[in-house]
């Protein structure tokens, strides 16, 4: 099998879980293609850039169709998020090519795969406490144009220097803001300013970048596909055991970037994995096989009122059998 071949294969593995999770694109691919294939950090970047503007679109439409995209959220945050793209591109022209250069590239991803990585963690602690559904409809949400703003420009320039930020870093930095909307909603809005955001970087890395068209290709031709099936079973997918899977991956492809050592990496990673394991074990014995959701849905009025006939009819079931005995 040649190196395209497996291209296109590892592709459209990571573009399943885009498309089951709504993160971990770019804090995977351009990984992989790094480190299995090789491939320079800039141009991995950059052709990671180029291909995101075929295969985000996808997992977006899906989105629209539910009705679980913000279009005045997306506005504000494109309005941030494009312009700094172009910068992010421009910024990594100028870290150059050359063997020190790509040291530089190779440092401030792994800062930005870190940053994601906690990120999701934080999310995952906030959901857990709260306890209750996320159940703000897209119309009901009040925005807040100057902190959205804030938080495009700060996804743009991430992933115009990186490819890495708008699934894994700026959807928490969203969930901070609109701590009332829902997590699919959050996903939905943050695929569809992706679109425009990727496509400022991608202009911004085939005019400053080191885009090789032939590794475009076989990312589209894995991930396209894959995004679409998995954009369609996103909504019985087990969330809950994916995300963590994908910020394990973003938390040593991070490390690893960051010039952690082979050795030092291992034995890190495997510390994180024994203390994430005896986590669920201590849960498991406080709470036992029924342990709370992430996001216990809450009945609302509606069903409330819905389901009361049927429950009077029980009570009185129930009088009328304990009046007989």
């Amino acid at each position: 099998m040649s190196i395209d071949a497996y291209v296109v294969l590892g592709s459209a593995v990571v573009g399943l879980l885009v498309g089951l999770t709504g993160a971990g694109g770019g804090a995977l691919m351009t990984p992989m293609l790094i480190l299995l294939f090789a491939v320079k950090p800039a141009t991995a970047i950059s052709s990671d850039l180029v291909a995101a503007v075929v295969m985000r679109p996808v997992g977006a439409l899906v989105h629209l169709r539910k009705g679980t995209v913000n279009m005045r959220l997306v506005s504000w945050m494109t309005l941030g998020s494009v312009p700094m793209a172009f910068l992010g591109a421009w910024l990594l022209r100028l870290l150059g090519n050359g063997p020190s250069d790509q040291d530089n590239v190779e440092i401030a991803l792994g800062a930005a795969l870190l940053a994601g990585a906690a990120a999701m963690v934080v999310r995952s602690v906030l959901d857990r406490r709260s306890g209750r559904a996320r159940t703000a409809r897209v119309a009901e949400v009040a925005v807040r144009p100057v902190p959205t703003v804030a938080i495009g420009m700060i996804g743009g320039l991430i992933v115009g220097m990186t490819s890495v930020g708008s699934g894994s870093l700026m959807i928490v930095l969203l969930l901070f803001l609109y701590p009332l909307l829902g997590a699919g909603q959050l996903v939905g809005t943050d695929l569809a300013q992706a679109v425009p955001l990727t496509a400022a970087a991608a202009l911004g890395a085939l005019a400053f970048g080191h885009v090789e068209f032939a590794v475009t290709a076989s990312i589209v031709a894995g991930s396209v596909p894959a995004v679409l099936v998995g954009s369609l079973l996103s909504s019985r997918a087990p969330d809950r055991y994916i995300r963590p899977v994908i910020t394990f991956v973003i938390f040593a492809s991070g490390l690893k970037y960051v010039g952690l050592g082979t050795t030092a990496l291992g034995w890190t990673l495997g510390a994180v994995l024994l203390a994430a394991a005896a986590y669920w074990l201590v849960r498991s014995r406080i709470f036992g096989p029924n342990e709370p959701g992430l996001l216990a849905a809450e009945p609302d009025q509606a069903d409330a009122g819905a389901d009361l006939p049927v429950r009077l009819g029980r009570v009185q079931r129930a009088s009328a059998h304990t009046v007989a005995w």
